[in-house]
Formats: structure tokens, sequence, C-alpha cells
């Protein structure tokens, strides 16, 4: 499939930009250099923006800031949306009525460049999987570069690359709903559980949205899927990509599989043992199927099995995501503020040997709690419940174990000090966002690991013996 634009189809075209975080200002300046002419819409206000405002108009960019107005765009022959955007937007409603085309900041940098892709989505562990296989990657070239979701926009890295580089971007539903031509050399889908219910009007219509990562794909490249997932098995349905499996439960025919404690790959009728689950310094089931993705991604980019196990031994994990913090008094506290939904509160659950206080809630994202019943019964015997979910958490949980409402995460943390006991963990694990109480889940996860450590600094870490 040929690309939706290049460079030349895009300049002299005028492109409306919406959403000025730093995918919306990547995406502007890639725009400029291809000679387009730029406008750009934020529905926040200059004194929000700060420096980068001035930055580009200073570039010739054309802002409209506090608003987003269907007026503003009149005239666009392109729109490029934020991944934070919703597609209800009145610029994007602007567009979709015209029939102008709406494109995301990776369908930008896809067309801009003539990199590899690797391409990772799922509900959960994405950022984890995207930083170990540029970890990977990395052991043996210098012309790998891990970006997307991640934090590092593609448009800042991509435009103008050769084939001799790879691209390994994190991509989400958001960006994958207005992707038109993006075709990456190598698709990965972790998982697909409920999450962004909020956004989607059906279940259904988010396992779509992930679906859509193999969609241009072909019988050269290749599609690394979770089969231990029914919904990333039913998603990749109408891949035309050359599947390599990655199974926790099972010997797959083709992919990657764990067996007697050793990492399995099969590829082109050839099975060798690549390295052992205990050299791992990432732990929990969920940190073994990421790495099994990891491996495959590598591994179809024909990256040799030392440095499959160079990079992935090496790899100690992601601030904010199972996050060991401290240990006091014999109670471990660990930050997993990046479990934003319901399924990565249960994969966080099952990770934890012995006793849970856990802390939860945030803003919800319509997720079913209830869905966890057994298992907090099971492992939490105190669950401290914070922001605007404080009452749905306390309604759906109260029937299974004890539920408090804490006024602040700060608070919180001492209330947990003050129940747990030698060789309980306190867990923050949210299941919701965060942005009824903080900026995202990385200020959260700060806020939570200056509290703990602040426990020991007070003389407050209370505890039962």
């Amino acid at each position: 499939m040929r690309k939706a634009y290049t460079a030349e189809d895009l300049a002299g075209r005028t492109v409306t930009v919406v959403g000025l975080g730093s995918s919306g200002v990547a995406a502007c300046r890639a725009l400029g250099r291809a000679g387009a002419r730029v406008r750009a819409t934020d529905a926040r206000g200059a004194d929000r923006l700060g420096a980068v405002a001035g930055d580009l108009r200073d570039e010739g960019v054309r802002l409209e800031l506090g608003a987003n107005s269907a007026g503003f765009a009149e005239g666009s022959e392109l729109v490029v949306v934020s991944p934070g955007v919703p597609l209800e937007n009145p610029v994007v409603a602007w567009a979709r009525s015209r029939d102008v085309p709406v494109i995301s900041e990776v369908e930008l940098a896809y067309c801009l460049s003539d990199a590899r892709f690797v391409a990772v989505t799922g509900t959960n562990g994405k950022t984890t999987t995207t930083s170990l296989i540029g970890g990977i990657l990395k052991t043996r070239t210098d012309k790998a570069h891990v970006c997307g979701n991640i934090g590092l926009p593609v448009t800042s890295v991509a435009p103008g690359l050769g084939p001799d580089h790879v691209l390994v971007v994190e991509v989400s539903s958001f960006q994958l709903d207005t992707c038109v031509s993006f075709r990456p050399d190598v698709a990965v889908l972790l998982n697909v559980t409920p999450d962004h219910l909020d956004r989607y009007a059906s279940y259904e219509d988010y396992v779509a949205s992930k679906a859509r990562i193999f969609a241009n794909q072909v019988g050269g490249d290749f599609a690394v899927i979770n089969r231990d997932d029914a919904d990333s098995v039913r998603a990749s349905e109408g891949a035309e990509a050359r599947k390599l499996w990655f199974s926790l439960e099972e010997k797959v025919p083709e992919g990657a599989f764990v067996h007697g404690g050793q990492v399995v790959v099969r590829i082109d009728r050839r099975e060798r043992t690549v390295f052992g689950t205990d050299a791992l310094k990432i732990k929990g089931p969920h940190n073994l199927a990421n790495c099994l993705a990891a491996v495959l991604a590598a591994s179809a980019l024909g990256f040799e099995d030392d440095a499959v196990r160079e990079g992935v031994t090496r790899f100690e994990g992601l601030e904010h995501r199972f996050e060991h913090v401290a240990d006091l008094d014999g109670v471990r506290y660990v930050n997993d503020s990046k479990a934003t939904n319901v399924d990565a509160v249960r994969v966080a659950l099952e990770a934890v040997d012995g006793p849970v206080v856990l802390i939860a809630g945030g803003r919800d994202k319509g997720g079913d709690f209830a869905a966890l019943g057994s298992l907090v019964r099971a492992k939490v015997e105190l669950m401290l419940v914070i922001g605007e979910a404080s009452g749905m958490l306390t309604r759906v949980f109260s029937p299974v174990t004890r539920v408090r409402a804490a006024g602040s995460l700060d608070d919180a943390v001492r209330a947990a000090a003050a129940e747990a006991r030698a060789g309980t963990t306190v867990l923050l694990s949210p299941g919701c966002a965060s942005f009824d109480m903080f900026a995202d889940f990385e200020d959260r996860g700060k806020a939570f690991k200056r509290a703990v450590l602040g426990l020991g600094e007070t003389g407050s870490r209370g505890g039962r013996r």
C-alpha cells in the first residue's frame, strides 16, 4: 500500500494540528519542514502552553489558543490529531463532515520516513515491551530509536530516516484510530482487556481499534500476538502478516514459549533455547509475557540470540510499573501507578506473594471492578480508596474486604503503614486515571514514593507486628 502522503504531497498544503502536547508540537515542526502551511489549535490558553506558543509563532505556525473552533480550521486540507483529543472535537467533527482527512501523528511520521517500524500496542505492558525491544536492538546498533506514546514523539525522530534505521513505537488505540496507511514491519499485540470505555461506544469498538495495527500489513511483515489472550487472537484473525505467537500456557507451533524454566523460540522449524527465566530482573507473569513478545520482535528483525539475551537480561524495569520503592519494618511498598485499568490491577495483585494493602481509585474509566472480587477477597486485607471513584469502589469491594476512604494519597500511605504487618505488600495500583488529583500517572507515582520515603523520616511507619 502506498503511503498516504509524502513530503512533496504536503508542501504548500494547509494543515491543522489539533492539540499542542509534545506530539502536536513535533507534528507542527515536521509539517513546517515539509513545506506545509501549518495551523495549530489548543483548548488551553497561552499561559498554560508557556514559551512553546511563541516559538511556534516565530516558526510561522498560525495559532488558535483557548478554543478548538471549526472556523479556525476552515480551508484546511488535512487535520493531524493528537492522541488525547476526542474524535468529537469540533475541529475533527468539521473535518469529517467535509471529508477532510484526519490522521494521527504516528501516521504523519510514517509517511515522512523510510525507516523500518516496530509497533507495539495492547491494553497493558506497551511501554515495558517497547523499552525491552529497544534495549535489545541497541545492544547491536546505534540506529534503533524508541519513541511514540512512550514519551518521545515519532515525528521528532522519524522524518528523513532511511531503511537502515528501526523505530520502535508504542502506539495507543487512540493513535491507531486515525492511522490510514501505517504499515509496521513488525506489529505486536500484547493483550486486549476492557479500557477507555469512557471513550469507545463499546468494548467491541475498542478491540477493533487495536486490530487496526495489522490492517495494512502484508505477507512479508510479522504480527506478534499473545496466544493466551482470546481477544488478541480474535483481533488478529484478519491479519495477512506472518503470525508469531507467544504463550505462557502452551508450546506454540511458531513463536516463543516457556518450557522447564527456559525461554524457547521456534521460527522456520528451528527451535532454540534463548535464556533462563531466572535471569530476568523484572518479575511477574505479565513481565515474562512482555519479554516473550520482545524476543519475537527482535528475532523477526534478524537479531541473534546473544543480542536478545543481553538486552532482555539487562533490563531492570521502568518507573511507576510495579516498581519496588522500599522495605520498611518488613513491609514492601510497590508503586504501580501506571495501572490505570481493571486488568492492570489484576496483573499486579497476581504478581504479589502474600497479603496486600491495596491503594486504588482516581477517575473511573468505566471498567468492571466487580471482576476482581474473588482475587481481592483472597489477597487484599485492606483497600484504601481515593479520588472520584472512592464511592464506587467502596460499594463494589465492601462485600469482599475491608474498605476505607482516604482524603489524599498521603493519608492512604500513612493508613497503610499503620495497618500493614511484616510480610505485607502495600500496593498502589489505582485502576483509574489520575486526572482528578494529579497531572498524570507519573505525578501520582512520584507522590506515592515521596509519601513512602517520608514514613521513615517522620517515624510514622506504624504497622502491626
